[in-house]
């Protein structure tokens, strides 16, 4: 005890800095572990137990320093699940980390910016999410740095609001104005993962419904603090402004609470947040801030997150060790002076390998390498520290070099001023007096002396001023050397942390040989033991054999004694027969009585089954009546939807609407559908009249999209010419007459049998043909050439976009041999951007294709292809006017990439034809979506191609401003020779310069909207329509195409809108 009582101090203070560096390392381990499994690109929310270990960490470590240096090298542009999931973490940190966590965040403000702007231009659901929650962090870190009294989790009392808030009207109203615009950016983020989740139809308790839903837990802890905190500051701005200048404060506040109140109210009736988090209710109205005693009435809302009692459960890839709360490695155990017991296989057989193992050797060797490595990177610093230090003297040795040179050279401007002055002086006196002539030639004489002492101490300077540069330079070499030497020992470091794991492997290695070992000396134990129990079961059978004798004698004995037993027991059985016969007859007269009363009953059974089969022919009877009057209650209500149909066809306030024959064909197709529906409905009742549900159905659907049709065949009528008109509007009144004739017919038994729809059939099909006649058509192409025509822009665009790939694969052969050095990189960089956009665009085209055929098949029935396409027109002209558009773009893209690349282009024309080239691919996947089944797998594949085209897209934006940026050179700005009055003259020029960009800018900007408006005129969809958007079609005149062919577009603009199909604005009149 004493000689463990007195261990040296410095043995001690290495071990405590040994425990202490692994106790570090463990930290840092367990930090990485956290975040790679709290912040990756699954969908799913993050663990609370991944989050509490970060924010232990910042406690620990009293800031957020470990955190952000390895948040910075996760991939967060590239993936928008892992930046959402970063910005819940790093919001769970700001609010429950450690108080110096916001200064280590601010440090990263412009980070969080850039990603938010990243993800803000990008067309993704996440990213969209994501740049709204980088605004809200950005938001919340600032509004903490001003106000450093309100902590990140705004849990403050009123006392230090009042105090934060001071008695300064002007203080207070600008912190109101900070909190709407927090609260601002909170609701923001709520709604749009709101409106998400409704768009999507997803719920809260799928993992990509919670990974969106779990960061607005802390959304909802933040604005009941920010909505108490309003409140509290507009009572106090009404107590001492009037009412009217903060009438915009309150209508701010009233949109404010009617958002929080919703937010909260759906939040609330989700699944999810019912076990997480009780959100509070807020009062039916707003406070009223006219009345000062009101805010007596105001209630702080409390949100409380109940407990989690149960344990988390471990998963498999969660076997983190868990931090221990005490260090016990300074602690001598008790366990730790146990002599050493000696395994009995090495007590008989001796130690392995003399006493040796190779697993020993190695692990030696590594310990040896290992310290080797420390001291040669000890070395490494040492010499990097005192190669900076040498740097750093020699650079202040100049520095004060210069600094006295100039001290010198300020010296000689002075005393070469006043020499100057002096030569004035004797200048004057030699002009007021001409007999000094001596005098005048002397002071000459020292003036040249002067000059010429002058001109040598310029050209000092001027030595002095290159050798400041050439010190500079060699500043900047020194910076390059201290970098890479820091790489170097960054480099070290990683080889230790190999070292280190290979250590722990041939650890692990021996443990396994180890364990491998016991189980061998287990086993022979357990064959030893097997061999004594089989020599122990031999003595036991002999043992056996001589009690078996034994046993035999005393059973003969047992015979006996049982035999007499049995005599006993059959004389006790003759007495227990007879008994039992006695009970025999007993229970036969028993059972001729219960069959007298089963007979009387069965009587009494057959008189009840007799009066329920006639009440069954009784309630038979009402039902019949009951569905027939259902039928007529249901026929009384066609009647009076039909005859207000009719009606509204004299109304003069139906004059003014009208509808487009599409809408028109596709409402008498309905209606026929519906009258098959309706027979099939009228033959099963007359089948089975206990059931008329068939019948009411369809005769509800049929009513219903009669009066639709007759009603949209009038608004037809108001637009088409008058022959055309008369006829529709004569049809429709007919349409009405037989639906009304069929009802009639259908009200009464006698006529049931009779009624038939087939007159109204006749009618509706006149009616279909009018539509069809009506309907808009192409000047060029039939309708029955369009099923042609769709499959020839497909396979014309398919050979494009390959002919497109096979010239710039022509063009990057090119480049190589023409180019070299940087100029060679960034058209490499730009092609093979183009050329994946290429490759992306044909997959599109290919998976348009396949939906396509999937859509016609589906959609077609008893029709050919080619019926389907005429029958479909509108579609299909939208098809093939998009094909079209990428075919064009995929050339013009090819032109642009040929012209960057000969330096005779511009850049900007590349970027043009990308984001074109997305457009028209967007304008094909609607085109193909209009048809499609929701559940298809194809269209699915046509969304991910479309998103993979966009991504292309952008992609060849950022090689192509990546690569502008890299070969433009930038000048310099070197003022430093320039006069006050040379600055500001430049200053003036510069304005004058950025007014007429500007103006040029602007008239720009004109020109590109007149441009765009005779674009859509010359297409045939007036600029008037488009602006106006009153949902009325306009005359067939006006829509009519003006020319299916016109001339090619030059580059940087859209291809013509002829190609593209005339759809006339939407029909509101449903």
């Amino acid at each position: 005890m004493n000689s463990v009582g007195r261990v040296p101090s410095r043995v001690k203070t290495k071990r405590t800095e040994t425990n202490l560096g692994a106790e570090r390392e463990h930290f840092d381990k367990q930090q990485l572990s956290s975040i790679s499994k709290a912040i990756n690109s699954n969908e799913a929310p993050v663990k609370e137990k991944h989050a509490r270990r970060i924010i232990l960490g910042t406690h620990r470590e009293k800031g957020a320093f470990t955190f952000w240096s390895y948040a910075l090298g996760l991939p967060l542009s590239r993936n928008s699940i892992l930046s959402w999931k970063f910005c819940h973490v790093l919001h769970k940190v700001l609010r429950d980390g450690h108080h110096n966590s916001l200064q280590d965040c601010m440090r990263h403000h412009s980070s969080i910016v850039e990603m938010g702007q990243l993800w803000g231009n990008l067309h993704d659901k996440y990213g969209q999410l994501v740049a709204l929650y980088s605004k809200l962090l950005c938001t919340k870190m600032e509004f903490h740095m001003k106000h450093s009294e309100i902590r990140s989790n705004l849990e403050v009392t009123d006392e230090v609001l009042e105090r934060v808030a001071g008695t300064d009207v002007n203080n207070v109203f600008q912190l109101t104005v900070k909190v709407f615009d927090y609260l601002d950016a909170e609701l923001r983020l709520a709604e749009t993962v709101i409106r998400q989740l409704n768009t999507s139809i997803a719920i809260s308790t799928t993992t990509s419904g919670q990974c969106r839903l779990s960061p607005l837990i802390q959304v909802i802890q933040d604005c009941s603090h920010l909505y108490h905190f309003t409140v509290k500051l507009l009572f106090k701005l009404h107590a001492c402004l009037p009412a009217d200048t903060l009438q915009g404060h309150r209508d701010r506040f009233h949109d404010q609470f009617h958002s929080l109140k919703t937010f909260f109210n759906k939040a609330r009736d989700m699944l999810y947040f019912k076990r997480l988090i009780q959100i509070p209710k807020l009062p039916e109205s707003p406070p009223n801030f006219l009345h000062a005693a009101s805010l007596a009435k105001h209630a702080r809302p409390v949100v409380v997150i109940p407990d989690e009692d149960e344990p988390e459960q471990q998963d498999d890839d969660d076997d983190d060790d868990p931090e221990p709360l005490i260090n016990v490695s300074d602690v001598t155990m008790p366990s730790m002076m146990v002599p050493q017991r000696f395994d009995i296989f090495d007590q008989t057989f001796g130690p392995a390998n003399g006493g040796f193992d190779d697993r020993d050797i190695q692990i030696e060797n590594l310990q040896q390498d290992l310290e080797l490595l420390r001291a040669d990177l000890e070395r490494v610093k040492g010499e990097a520290q005192r190669y900076v230090t040498q740097l750093k003297s020699q650079i202040n040795s100049l520095e004060a070099e210069l600094e006295e040179q100039r001290v010198q050279k300020q010296h000689a401007l002075v005393e070469n001023e006043q020499l100057r002055m002096e030569l004035e002086a004797t200048r004057r006196r030699n002009a007021e007096h001409e007999s000094v002539q001596a005098t005048f030639g002397e002071a000459e004489t020292r003036a040249q002396a002067t000059e010429q002492r002058y001109t040598k101490l310029k050209e000092k300077h001027t030595e002095l001023v290159s050798s400041h540069a050439e010190l500079l330079r060699k500043s900047a070499d020194t910076v390059k050397m201290l970098s890479a030497t820091q790489q170097t020992q960054e480099e070290v470091v990683r080889t230790k942390q190999q070292l280190a794991f290979e250590v722990e492997r041939i650890k692990l290695d021996a443990d396994m040989k180890l364990e491998e070992q016991k189980f061998e000396i287990k086993k022979l134990k357990r064959d030893f033991e097997e061999k004594r129990a089989e020599v122990e079961h031999v003595k036991g059978t002999l043992q056996h054999n001589e009690k078996v004798g034994e046993q035999l004698t005393s059973s003969m004995l047992a015979l006996q004694a049982e035999k007499e037993r049995l005599m006993r027991s059959a004389s006790e059985k003759e007495v227990e027969l007879s008994f039992l016969s006695q009970a025999a007859q007993l229970q036969q007269s028993t059972l001729q009585q219960e069959r007298e009363r089963s007979t009387r009953e069965m009587g009494e059974l057959q008189g009840k089954l007799q009066e329920k089969s006639r009440r069954e022919v009784q309630l038979q009877q009402k039902l019949l009546d009951e569905q027939f009057s259902l039928l007529q209650g249901t026929v009384s209500e066609a009647e009076s939807i039909i005859q207000d149909a009719v009606a509204k066809l004299d109304d003069p306030l139906h004059i003014r609407c009208t509808s487009s024959p599409d809408y028109l064909v596709s409402r008498a197709e309905a209606t026929l559908g519906s009258i098959d529906k309706l027979k099939k409905g009228h033959s099963d009742y007359l089948t089975n009249m206990g059931d008329a549900g068939g019948l009411l159905r369809a005769l509800t659907h049929f009513s219903h999209l009669a009066a639709d049709t007759i009603i949209n065949g009038s608004a037809t009528a108001h637009l088409a010419p008058t022959d055309h008109s008369d006829r529709l509007t004569e049809n429709c009144r007919g349409c009405a007459t037989q639906s009304l004739q069929f009802l009639k017919d259908l009200k009464s038994k006698a006529s049931l049998q009779r009624a038939d729809p087939a007159s109204i059939r006749i009618v509706v099909q006149k009616i279909l043909r009018l539509g069809e006649e009506l309907r808009p058509k192409g000047m060029d192409v039939r309708q029955d050439e369009l099923g042609d025509l769709v499959d020839k822009e497909m396979a014309t665009t398919s050979a494009a976009i390959e002919e497109a790939v096979r010239r710039i694969d022509e063009m990057m052969n090119q480049a190589r041999m023409d180019t070299s050095g940087v100029k060679l990189e960034v058209n490499e960089r730009i092609l093979y951007s183009c050329t994946d956009l290429m490759k992306a665009i044909h997959l599109l085209v290919l998976t348009s294709t396949d939906l396509q055929k999937e859509i016609v098949e589906g959609g077609r029935g008893a029709a050919t292809i080619k019926e389907f396409y005429a029958r479909n027109s509108r579609w299909t002209e939208g098809l093939i006017s998009a094909s079209k558009a990428v075919g064009w773009g995929a050339t013009q893209m090819v032109e642009s990439a040929d012209k960057v690349v000969l330096h005779t282009g511009k850049y900007e024309e590349l970027i043009v034809c990308s984001h074109e080239i997305a457009a028209s691919t967007a304008q094909l996947v609607a085109s193909s979506k209009v048809k499609a089944d929701r559940n298809s797998t194809k269209l699915t594949a046509l969304q991910q191609a479309s998103r993979h085209v966009n991504e292309m897209a952008a992609n060849v934006v950022a090689s192509t401003k990546t690569g502008q940026e890299h070969l433009e050179d930038k000048d310099t700005m070197d003022f430093s020779g320039m006069s006050l009055i040379k600055l500001k003259m430049e200053e003036i020029e510069s304005q004058v310069k950025v007014l007429e960009l500007e103006n040029q800018l602007g008239n720009e900007r004109l020109r590109l909207g007149e441009l765009r408006k005779k674009h859509y005129d010359i297409a045939g969809v007036p600029a008037a329509d488009l602006s106006e958007g009153n949902g009325l079609a306009p005359s067939p005149a006006a829509v009519a195409p003006s020319s299916p062919k016109p001339s090619k577009p030059s580059v940087m603009m859209k291809p013509a809108l002829a190609q593209k199909p005339n759809l006339p604005p939407k029909n509101m009149f449903r």
